[in-house]
């Protein structure tokens, strides 16, 4: 169940599915419940290499020093995205039958194994083998596994558990860009790449074979927690998907992930055609997922009062506004002010989906709901960074694309409030915005799942 809000920094994320076969095997109280999310946020941090916004700061050096064009990298980025989206429901089934331990352990080899590849790239087939391993091992694996650790070992409040360790790791992966750039003008692109690959193995190794022994394949029992606060107004998936309810949700999560992945790819040539320096944009990130992290929470406990539609429109419109206002920034406050505006729209639309799905649709079909929803999103990320690429050859600047997605945010923002209500029996939100108390809410378990 891909549920929780994946901010730009950390696009793709997964949790697992808060099922009977993911239920915890370590009982609770448990004093190891510390140490397994302290360890657990420490590899999701080091999934940083591989996230669009540790890549996106190699993309200059690699476009000069391979002599590609900017719509190349992308394409070759675009097909690592997309190969890495399909390795996750197997990366899944392997831990629930191998366990952690041995996953993480193949995960992390792999995943430094790729970046070494990336390092010795010298044309666009090792480039694009690189990046099909990074984010199918980075992006996906060790986020993957990260997660579903903390699940299987917390039985009691696990939802804080697991928002803890998601507020950790994006913290970590938010210094990647910029100690990644501040290294690259030391020791250059490709050692840099070694550099990271070094580090993976040295820390996320020993995690794998001694920090998480013990913390085993997920087992069939303890149903209970599923069972609790199952929805009753469930409809059938055909019905779900000809409604336009479900289409303007999924039309906000995918055109969040196109723009903010496509700007974030390109950040250092985005911001550097504003004046600011491959530093000054890297640091960019910081305050992004700073917003971020705060509009995940604000507005996941709006969406207990207020109407999951029109909290999605507005994360729309501040996509719109931002991208907008974007050629209006220069070094100092004004880039400040975009990095945050930015990170907090993303992080937004995606903390919305999450609760507007069991809202109006139920829980029964949850899971398979938002494996749609994110398959759309995934390839709405893989294409955005392209489609930025071929706005800016053919324009000669990056502004007329921006002001491209932001059109198109607007127009989803515009749109949304438009669609009705599925629910047959449940009462409409009233004029106020405010949500009808009859709803039903999501399993306690997986209440506070960020």
């Amino acid at each position: 169940m891909p549920g929780r809000p994946r901010h730009a920094l950390c696009e793709g994320v997964p949790l697992p599915a808060l099922t009977a076969s993911t239920t915890a095997t370590a009982s609770e109280g448990s004093p190891r419940t510390g140490v397994v999310v302290v360890l657990s946020a420490i590899v999701l941090a080091l999934s940083g290499p591989g996230q669009t916004a540790g890549i996106a700061v190699f993309v200059d050096h690699i476009v000069t020093d391979l002599d590609l064009s900017r719509s190349t990298v992308a394409t070759a980025y675009m097909i690592g995205t997309l190969v890495g989206a399909v390795t996750l429901p197997w990366l899944g089934r392997a831990v629930d039958r191998y366990g952690v331990q041995r996953v993480l352990a193949l995960t992390a080899t792999t995943f430094g194994a790729f970046l070494v590849v990336l390092a010795f790239a010298t044309e666009v087939f090792g480039l694009t083998a690189g990046f099909v391993g990074a984010r199918a091992m980075g992006q996906g694996g060790m986020t993957l596994v990260a997660t579903t650790a903390v699940a299987i070992s917390v039985t009691r409040r696990r939802g804080t558990m697991l928002g803890i360790t998601s507020a950790l790791g994006v913290a970590g992966i938010s210094l990647f860009p910029l100690l990644s750039e501040r290294v690259i003008t030391l020791i250059g692109w490709r050692h840099t790449f070694m550099a990271e690959a070094l580090l993976i193995w040295v820390v996320v190794l020993p995690i794998a074979l001694w920090g998480l022994r013990g913390v085993g394949a997920t087992r069939q029992h303890d149903v209970g927690a599923l069972a609790e606060g199952e929805t009753d107004h469930a409809l059938p998936l055909r019905q779900i998907a000809r409604t336009s309810m479900f289409w303007a949700l999924t039309a906000g999560v995918a055109c969040s992930g196109l723009v903010t992945t496509a700007v974030f790819f390109h950040q250092i040539a985005v911001l550097g055609e504003l004046g600011l320096s491959p530093v000054q944009a890297a640091a960019n990130f910081l305050p992004q997922t700073l917003a971020g992290v705060a509009a995940t929470l604000l507005f996941s406990s709006a969406g207990d009062r207020y109407s999951p539609k029109l909290l999605m429109s507005a994360a729309m419109a501040m996509h719109a506004l931002t991208l907008a206002l974007l050629p209006l920034v220069s070094p100092g406050a004004s880039a400040l002010a975009y990095g945050v505006a930015l990170g907090a729209a993303a992080a937004a639309a995606r903390a919305v989906e999450k609760t507007a799905l069991p809202h109006y649709f139920g829980t029964a079909n949850l899971g398979a709901l938002r494996g749609l929803t994110q398959s759309v999103a995934v390839a709405s990320t893989a294409v955005g960074p392209l489609l930025l690429s071929v706005a800016h050859q053919v324009a000669g600047s990056y502004r007329p694309g921006v002001i491209v997605l932001a059109a198109l945010c607007a127009l989803v923002a515009l749109t949304t409030p438009l669609a009705r209500d599925p629910r047959a029996t449940a009462p409409a939100a009233s004029s106020t915005g405010l949500r009808d108390e009859h709803r039903t809410r999501p399993p306690a378990s997986v209440q506070g799942a960020p």
